[in-house]
């Protein structure tokens, strides 16, 4: 319990919070400590780093112990069940589900027959057999990754071998996020399960023969050529598409042509229809180009931001006269003290209680003194001829090698997302909406980066000045017929 809470106070008091927390006058008492000082920020960061380094040691190795005895030290794997009572060395122990091992035979039965998980995924679905911890199937939930041993067709289990320790999780410090790494082959521990058993080992050749054959065909070209599959093509909307009907992402599925993933995957959305990419990339081009920065878009835009700005201003201005009352009462307390004094009043105590108040003083002028007032929204005069002249610029970069990325860079940054739906009257059978950033679109017509060929989008210059975390978004519907609403969207089009 001592080093838990030692934990939690060291990631109370990291530094940053540490200095946001005084900053804002704000101290750290806990029930051990008492007050929190940078000592104990120091000493209890270490301790807790010790003890979460000598725990995750022994998790791996009370683990690992587990894994040699044939139990299960991970989570459930699907055709399985947790024996609930436990014997004198634990838990960790599994039984067979008879029907989730019929479906896992099927599936490997149809992967090996040379049916596509995509596929074989659909067919579930439409048949309404519950997947894994009772979720829709997906194609990667069968396909997985054979380095790693993920995914239904790579589950060594199903021939009544525990394999562990095949990767290892490492939380990456810029983002927080884990990231899994193949551990050397020498390093898992394989033990023989013969009652876990579901597939024969025929069945399981048949499969790993199928994944080889199809790795092999994909690291090919059209011609035939090995590609670098750490190097694959970026496109221009990558990303940004999303479905209409099912808010999933829209994908390339074929040759040069976007779809619906979750249709693709699953097959559990209707929208059935796709789209060239350079006809969708062209469509979204000209809408960057003509419509985004269309006067009554920037005007609802700056109407908005205004109202934010007010909010702010408003917010700022109160704070501000309680810091200003806060210090005129520290204030008259010095006063006071100070007239104590000098009549002779002085005692230890009213010294102590005096560098307190001139603490407190300094550090409310320190706030006060920091703050900003708000930015205004200042535009140039010919914002909007500068945006689409450094669009249209950035358009023709796209054909050049050489500053293609940057080119595309930008451009991505000036859109949120795109909605693709389908609708008979729109063209190519799909309305889409451009939902863009205007502030960065704005930045984007700040004429003082006109000399550059590639202007930052995200430059904020002289004639466009923002306040920081306002994000107003507009969206506009490719289509002829335009109304805009309260939120700065455009409705009523096919």
């Amino acid at each position: 319990m001592r080093h838990w809470i030692g934990w939690v106070a060291s990631w109370q008091t990291s530094p940053t919070c540490t200095t946001r927390l005084s900053f804002s006058g704000v101290k750290i008492h806990t029930v051990t400590t008492g007050p929190v000082t940078q000592l104990h920020i120091g000493m209890l960061g270490t301790m807790a780093q010790l003890y979460l380094s000598d725990l995750r040691e022994k998790v791996w190795r009370g683990q690992l112990g587990r894994a040699r005895q044939g139990r299960i030290p991970g989570g459930l794997a699907y055709g399985y069940e947790v024996i609930a009572e436990r014997d004198a060395s634990g838990g960790g122990r599994r039984r067979i589900v008879d029907d989730e091992a019929a479906v896992v035979r099927r599936i490997f039965h149809d992967y090996s027959g040379g049916i596509s998980p995509r596929t074989i995924a659909k067919r579930l679905n439409e048949e309404g057999v519950p997947g894994p911890s009772g979720r829709e199937w997906r194609d990667t939930t069968i396909r997985g990754q054979v380095d790693r041993g993920t995914g239904l067709l790579n589950n060594s289990l199903y021939i009544g071998r525990l394999e562990w320790n095949r990767t290892a999780y490492v939380k990456n410090p810029r983002t927080g996020r884990k990231v899994a790494r193949i551990n050397k082959k020498e390093a898992p521990e394989t033990v023989e399960v013969p009652e876990l058993r579901i597939v024969d080992d025929t069945l399981w050749e048949k499969v790993k023969g199928r994944q080889q054959e199809a790795r092999i065909e994909m690291s090919k070209d059209e011609s035939g050529n090995g590609l670098n599959q750490a190097h694959r093509r970026k496109f221009l909307l990558s990303e940004l598409l999303v479905c209409g009907q099912c808010s999933g992402r829209y994908t390339v599925v074929g040759k040069d042509r976007y779809g619906c993933a979750t249709r693709r995957a699953k097959g559990t959305c209707g929208n059935d229809r796709t789209i060239t990419r350079q006809r969708i990339e062209s469509r979204v081009l000209g809408g960057l180009k003509d419509k985004l920065m269309a006067p009554e878009l920037v005007a609802e835009f700056i109407r908005a931001f205004q109202e934010e700005f007010n909010a702010a201003a408003k917010t700022a201005a109160a704070r501000g006269d309680e810091r200003k009352r806060e210090a005129a009462a520290v204030e008259r307390k010095i006063e006071g003290i100070m007239t104590a004094i000098e009549d002779g009043m002085y005692t230890p105590a009213l010294k102590d209680r005096m560098k307190a108040l001139e603490t407190r003083k300094a550090e409310i002028m320190a706030i006060m003194g920091s703050a900003e007032a708000p930015s205004v929204v200042r535009l140039h005069p010919n914002a909007s001829e500068v945006y689409r002249r450094k669009v249209a610029e950035l358009e023709l970069a796209l054909n050049d090698d050489s500053i293609k990325a940057e080119a595309g860079e930008i451009l991505r940054s000036l859109i949120d997302r795109v909605v693709l739906t389908p609708t008979a009257e729109a063209p190519d059978g799909i309305d889409a909406q451009l939902h863009g950033d205007l502030a960065a679109v704005l930045a984007l017509g700040d004429d003082t980066s006109d000399k550059q060929k590639l202007p930052a989008a995200g430059a904020v210059g002289s004639q466009l000045s923002v306040v920081a975390g306002a994000r107003k978004r507009v969206c506009y519907n490719f289509c002829p017929r335009e109304s805009l609403s309260a939120r700065g969207e455009v409705e009523n089009c096919h």
